[in-house]
């Protein structure tokens, strides 16, 4: 009796080098008999040529379980591709990247901060504020520099929606939805350009 097969493929997995990945790992499978068999069924051997990523279409993994059920009818849903990245071994000293990427960052955004005070004259600002309100002239109105230092940082915190490792709410921060579309941006890109190199291995495999 013909039986349908309902595919729905992962937008991403991750795989260890020379991984013999499966059907069940690229793809959610719906069906009512031989689902062990279907899950298990191998479509691609990661090869080291492949480097760090690998699209599977959904086409060969039709051709896959043709040959485990020729006689169903295979449906796919949602995307017709998946992108494997291949995880190889972190190097030892990978933590050293920490550090000195923290570096990096404080430095940049706080030379950042002083040459954009610097551009719209901040200090003269806050010093002809401190006038018009108080009457005195002073070289550092601190009651105005120490609220606003502090108000910065704060402002950096809800911008970022972080303080450390806790998320202050539920909603995503600017910056998380910038790197979501730029992952998306990049995910694009490599199903464009590695999808026919890949399907080529493939079928020269087959």
């Amino acid at each position: 009796m013909k039986e349908t097969i309902f595919l729905k493929m992962r937008h991403r997995i991750q795989v260890k080098p020379n991984a013999t990945i499966r059907v069940g790992d690229v793809a959610q499978v719906v069906a009512t008999k031989r689902i062990d068999d279907i899950v298990q069924t191998p479509i691609y051997t990661v090869q080291k040529k492949d480097r760090n990523i690998v699209i599977i279409d959904v086409m060969h993994v039709m051709k896959a379980l043709m040959n485990v059920v020729p006689q169903d009818d295979i449906q796919s849903l949602g995307p017709s591709q998946t992108i494997v990245e291949v995880v190889y071994e972190e190097k030892r000293w990978g933590y050293l990247y920490v550090p000195i990427v923290w570096l990096l960052l404080f430095i940049g955004s706080g030379l950042a901060i002083m040459n954009f005070h610097e551009d719209v004259s901040m200090q003269q600002v806050q010093q002809r504020l401190y006038r018009v309100i108080t009457g005195k002239e002073v070289e550092k109105p601190l009651w105005f520099q120490i609220p606003y230092s502090l108000g910065l940082g704060l402002g950096m915190i809800l911008f970022f929606n972080h303080f450390f490792k806790k998320r202050i709410n539920e909603e995503p921060s600017p910056l998380e939805v910038e790197m979501f579309q730029y992952q998306q941006s990049l995910d694009q890109y490599v199903i464009m350009h590695e999808n026919k190199e890949v399907m080529r291995r493939m079928d020269d495999d087959s």
